[in-house]
C-alpha cells in the first residue's frame, strides 16, 4: 500500500530526529536509557500526530518496546494496570452506568431547562446542567452522549428559531469540554496528569485537591464560554424573543419519567451518587483513597439488592482502550523521568524567564496542541512531563505547571475532528447544527479567552487555594 503524502513526511521527521540518537559522541551526558527513550517517545508522538494507527496500540507498542530495550521493567508497564487512577475511572463508569440507567439526567434536565424564560436564561441553565454532569458521568463523550437527548428536545422545541438551535448545538460540546476539570475523572488526560506529577515530583493530588482547583475554573470558563458562544452564532433579534420549555417536550426524547414521583431505583441511585460524591470530598476528613471510595459505590450501584445496573453490562460501558491508553502512557511518563530524558530535553531552555512567562508559554502552547494531536490523552502524555521537567529547571511549581497545561488543553474546538463531543454536535440528521466556519469564528474569541482565564488562575486564584506558582 502505498504511503500517504503525509505519513512518508511524518517518518522523515521521526528518522531524522531519531539518527542523531544512535551516533557515537553526539548529545554527551544523555544515557543509553534516556536515547532509546526519546527514540520511542518521538515515533509514537509522530504516530499520534500524522498517521490513522490507533492511538492505543501506538501508545502499548511504546511501552512495549521500552520494555524489551530494558528502560523499565515488565512490573512497571504492568504495573501501571494497577493504578489507583485506573480503578477510579473503571468505578467511576460503572457508577455513571447506574445513573444512566435510572434517567436521572433526564430529570435534572427537565428541572432546570423548563424554568427558562429567555435565550440567556436558557443558555446558563443548559450550560449549570452540563456542568453537573461532570460529577456524574467520566469521559467528555460519555457526557455528549448523555446530554444528546436533551439538545434533540431542546431542538425540537426551538425548530423555528434556526439560530438558537445551532447555538445550543454548539453550546452542548463546548460546555462539555471545558467543564470536565472541575474533577479528577472528567477526563483520562487528567488521570495521566496525576500519574506524572506523582512519579516526577512525589506530589499527588487528589479527588478534593483537583476538585478545590477545578470547579472554580470549570464554571467560570463554561458560563464565559456559553456567553462567546451565544453572541458569536446569534444576532440581537434571536435572543430578544421568549422562549418557553416544557418537560413533557424533553420526555418526548427520554425513555424515563422527567418528571412525577421518583422511582426506588431513581432515590436509591441518586443517595448513592451522592454518597460517593460527598465521601471523595471529604477524602482528607476519613483518609481513604478516592478508588476505594469508587469502588465501593460500584459494588453497590451493581449488587443484586441495592443496584440498578447489573454488573456486566455496566463493564460493557468502560471504555477500557482509553484504560490501556493510560496505563502504556504512564509507562511512557515514568521513563522520561527515570531515564533522565526529560530533564535533557529541557535542560537547554532559558531558566531567567519569569514565572508568569514561563506559565503563559505552557499555556498558549498547551491551548494550540490539539491542532496536531487531536487526543486529549496522547496531549497530556506528550506535554505533562515536559512541562513539569521544565518547571522544575525554571523554579516554577509543577504543580502548578501540569495543572495549567491540562487546564489549557481541554480547549479543543477548532475543528469539526478535534474531540469526540465536536464530531458528534457537528453531525446530527434532520437537525440544524453548526459549521466549520462557526467553529473557527468561536475558536478566535475563545482560544484567547480561556487561555488567559488558565493563565488568570494559575498566578492569582489557585495560589490562594493552595498552590503558589514557585516552590
Amino acid at each position: 500500500m502505498t504511503l500517504s503524502l503525509r505519513h512518508t513526511a511524518a517518518l522523515c521527521v521521526a528518522l531524522s530526529l531519531c539518527a542523531p540518537l544512535v551516533v557515537p559522541g553526539t548529545f554527551p551526558g544523555l544515557g543509553v536509557g534516556a536515547r532509546l527513550t526519546l527514540a520511542v517517545f518521538v515515533l509514537a508522538t509522530c504516530a499520534w500526530i500524522a498517521t490513522s494507527i490507533d492511538d492505543t496500540y501506538i501508545a502499548l507498542g511504546a511501552g512495549l518496546a521500552l520494555t524489551v530495550t530494558g528502560v523499565i521493567s515488565s512490573d512497571t508497564l504492568f504495573g501501571t494496570l494497577g493504578d489507583s487512577t485506573v480503578w477510579l475511572l473503571i468505578c467511576a463508569f460503572v457508577l455513571a452506568a447506574a445513573v444512566t440507567r435510572t434517567g436521572l439526567a433526564g430529570r435534572a434536565a427537565a428541572f432546570l431547562v423548563s424554568g427558562a424564560r429567555t435565550v440567556r436564561q436558557l443558555t446558563h441553565l443548559t450550560t449549570a446542567a452540563l456542568v453537573v454532569t461532570a460529577f456524574a458521568v467520566p469521559a467528555t463523550s460519555g457526557r455528549a452522549a448523555l446530554a444528546l437527548p436533551v439538545f434533540l428536545a431542546l431542538a425540537r422545541a426551538l425548530a423555528d428559531r434556526r439560530r438558537l438551535v445551532v447555538m445550543l448545538a454548539l453550546l452542548f460540546p463546548t460546555v462539555i469540554l471545558l467543564s470536565a476539570v472541575a474533577t479528577l475523572i472528567g477526563a483520562g488526560a487528567h488521570l495521566i496528569t496525576v500519574s506524572v506529577l506523582w512519579e516526577a515530583t512525589g506530589d499527588r493530588i487528589g479527588f478534593t485537591e483537583w476538585l478545590l482547583l477545578g470547579l472554580p475554573l470549570a464554571v467560570v470558563s463554561s458560563h464565559l464560554a456559553a456567553e462567546a458562544v451565544l453572541l458569536t452564532t446569534t444576532r440581537r433579534a434571536d435572543r430578544e424573543g421568549p422562549v418557553h420549555i416544557t418537560a413533557e417536550q424533553i420526555q418526548e426524547h427520554s425513555d424515563r419519567p422527567v418528571t412525577g414521583p421518583w422511582s426506588q431505583a431513581e432515590t436509591r441511585c441518586a443517595l448513592l451518587l451522592g454518597t460517593v460524591v460527598v465521601l471523595w470530598c471529604a477524602e482528607p476528613l476519613h483518609r481513604v483513597p478516592p478508588a476505594v471510595v469508587a469502588l465501593i459505590g460500584a459494588v453497590v450501584a451493581s449488587s443484586p439488592a441495592l443496584g440498578t445496573v447489573r454488573l456486566k453490562d455496566a463493564l460493557r460501558t468502560v471504555p477500557w482502550s482509553l484504560l490501556l491508553f493510560m496505563a502504556a502512557t504512564m509507562a511512557m511518563g515514568v521513563a522520561l523521568a527515570d531515564s533522565g530524558a526529560a530533564k535533557w530535553l529541557v535542560s537547554g531552555l532559558p531558566s531567567a524567564v519569569s514565572p508568569a512567562v514561563f506559565l503563559a508559554v505552557v499555556i498558549a502552547l498547551s491551548t494550540a496542541a490539539h491542532l496536531v494531536l487531536q487526543s486529549r490523552s496522547a496531549r497530556s502524555s506528550v506535554l505533562v512531563p515536559l512541562v513539569v521537567a521544565a518547571a522544575v529547571g525554571a523554579g516554577v511549581n509543577p504543580v502548578a505547571a501540569a495543572l495549567a497545561s491540562t487546564a489549557a488543553a481541554g480547549f479543543c474546538h477548532t475543528l469539526p475532528a478535534s474531540a469526540k463531543p465536536v464530531t458528534l454536535f457537528a453531525e446530527i440528521p434532520g437537525t440544524p447544527t453548526y459549521t466549520p466556519r462557526d467553529l473557527l469564528r468561536l475558536s478566535a474569541v475563545l482560544a484567547p479567552l480561556t487561555a488567559a482565564l488558565v493563565l488568570l488562575f494559575a498566578v492569582a486564584v489557585w495560589p490562594l487555594l493552595g498552590v503558589p506558582v514557585t516552590r
